[in-house]
């Protein structure tokens, strides 16, 4: 390209400077532009291995898991198409729905009380009255740094009557206090060992979210002469309402997957925990112990989808909270 047609006058009705940008761009080399183009894909770099391993871990089991709901094993000719018949049957199946009316019921009590304590655990540390605060903060902390499986060993030799804590207490006193691995405590049993692992977990999201809250908002409070209570329950609160509903989501998600600590139990309370005692440990039965892949994998999803159903309104009533607020 000549100078002279670089700098050639405009077309009638164009301005010089958007004749000069267009025919710049038109001058630019090949290479140049391949340059820019590779420029434009570097950022597939750092969200390339996530990408990978995010289809290994997740997308491709879930797909799985859906292929294999559609089939049914038979006796004779192997696995045949039966399309929605698994799930048909999971939505009438009475042991399903048991374990999903326990989590249920696990949730609406355990996870209250869990956040409850995790809260005021939080607001406590964060109140300034408090010395040592970084011993009790770790202290809280590290039951959820305890691994869950050796969690539950630990309680599950506590609860024992015939050995560990109970059965020495009642050794000791002369007395028979009540099994916590008895039917009807084992729900109770299971809540505490949840509420011991995660209270730590939750009271460190709200205690980061508190110390996030501007403090020209508890200046203006104590020269309003707001005292301690009025202080959490118009700044402190509202400010973390975010942070709540995230903990609250993660608890929710959590109580529908219980899986571990009924599992375990199970070997030392046989009579206590079904095969169907939750969702998601009636699906590992099915599949592991009764090898039935096809519904195990059809009870799964559709638990999968009640958690994600439920969540989602969690989230959508919080937030409407927060709107409103």
């Amino acid at each position: 390209m000549s100078v002279a047609h670089v700098h050639a006058e405009p077309p009638v009705g164009v301005s010089t400077e958007t004749y000069a940008f267009s025919t710049a761009k038109a001058a630019e080399t090949p290479g140049r532009r391949r340059k820019k183009s590779r420029r434009d894909w570097s950022g597939w770099w750092f969200v390339g291995p996530f990408m990978l391993v995010f289809a290994l871990v997740f997308i491709a089991p879930l797909v799985y898991a859906i292929y294999l709901s559609l089939f049914r094993e038979t006796l004779i000719g192997g696995n045949s198409f039966v399309g929605l018949e698994n799930y048909a049957k999971a939505l009438v199946d009475p042991k399903f729905w048991d374990a999903m009316l326990r989590v249920t019921v696990f949730l609406l009590v355990q996870v209250p009380i869990m956040l409850g304590l995790a809260l005021f655990a939080a607001l406590a540390l964060d109140s300034a009255r408090l010395r040592w605060v970084p011993f009790y903060r770790l202290s809280i902390f590290l039951p959820y740094a305890v691994p869950g499986v050796v969690a539950v060993m630990i309680w599950g030799y506590m609860y024992g009557s015939q050995f560990g804590l109970v059965a020495d207490i009642n050794r000791f006193f002369g007395v028979e206090l009540p099994s916590p691995l008895a039917e009807n405590l084992i729900m109770m049993s299971i809540g505490n060992i949840v509420t011991w692992e995660f209270v730590g977990y939750n009271m460190l999201i709200f205690f980061s979210a508190l110390k996030a809250v501007p403090h020209e908002l508890y200046e203006a409070a104590e020269i309003d002469g707001a005292g301690a209570f009025r202080t959490i329950f118009s700044i402190k609160l509202p400010s973390i309402r975010g942070a709540i509903i995230i903990a609250t989501i993660f608890s929710v998600i959590g109580s529908f997957q219980l899986f571990n600590e009924p599992s375990i139990l199970q070997t030392i309370a046989p009579n206590s925990i079904t095969s169907y005692f939750t969702p998601n440990l009636y699906a590992f039965n099915l599949s592991f112990t009764g090898s039935q892949f096809n519904y195990a994998a059809a009870i799964a999803i559709v638990s999968g989808i009640i958690t994600m159903v439920v969540a989602y309104l969690v989230q959508l009533g919080g937030e409407k909270k927060e709107k409103n607020a």
